[in-house]
């Protein structure tokens, strides 16, 4: 889901640099420092399972996990998916350093939505966990292809057609995400339960 430079328009990369900046100022004003160790782990998670990716157009498919980090993070999603990112730009050249806070904005923003959305249900336990958790991983990148989309068919009108395709390329990738999302908080639900404890504040 990493928008190549040079294809978003300036007021678009301008939204997105501010969503970035405040999300990831709110995120660490928030975060336990107790629990850096936890974020830096989710962050690595992130950054390696998005390595994996097939470029489409202007964008690529790959596993992203914001449902998992938006459950267990909360707005520490938001430095979490920056700083893997960045290494992923300066490192391997997977999106770049302009399309930096747009392409955050498009992974973070959907997963600290599902922190609102799903986290409650996810702490009830049973089935009720479940379907939060797989409900959390399918729409974390639902929105994040929608988000994406909007992104590249407002800064070009000529790239409609690369931004349906984006959405319909991700609907697999909801499906495996939901699935794997629901597996993990389940299992660190009953041998780390702490882990689900660090976006509570």
């Amino acid at each position: 889901m990493h928008i190549s430079e040079g294809v978003l328009s300036p007021p678009v990369l301008l939204v997105g640099a501010a969503v970035t900046v405040v999300g990831t100022a709110i995120g660490l004003k928030k975060l336990d420092y107790d629990r850096i160790m936890t974020v830096s782990l989710l962050t690595a998670t992130f950054f390696v399972a998005s390595l994996i990716h097939v470029p489409i157009g202007p964008g690529s498919v790959h596993l992203i996990l914001g449902g998992l980090l938006g459950i267990v993070l909360g707005w520490a999603c938001f430095p979490a998916i920056l700083v893997a990112l960045f290494l992923q730009a300066l490192f391997f050249q997977f999106g770049g350093i302009v399309v930096l806070g747009a392409n955050t904005t498009v992974m973070a923003l959907p997963a600290l939505l599902c922190f609102y959305i799903f986290r409650p249900w996810c702490m009830q336990g049973g089935k009720k966990r479940q379907i939060a958790a797989f409900g959390a991983g399918f729409f974390a990148i639902l929105l994040s292809s929608l988000l994406m989309a909007l992104a590249i068919s407002v800064s070009d009108q000529g790239f409609l057609q690369v931004a349906r395709l984006v959405v319909v390329a991700h609907i697999p990738v909801m499906i495996i995400e939901g699935i794997i999302t629901m597996f993990t908080v389940s299992f660190l639900a009953k041998v780390q339960p702490e882990f689900l404890q660090i976006g509570s504040r």
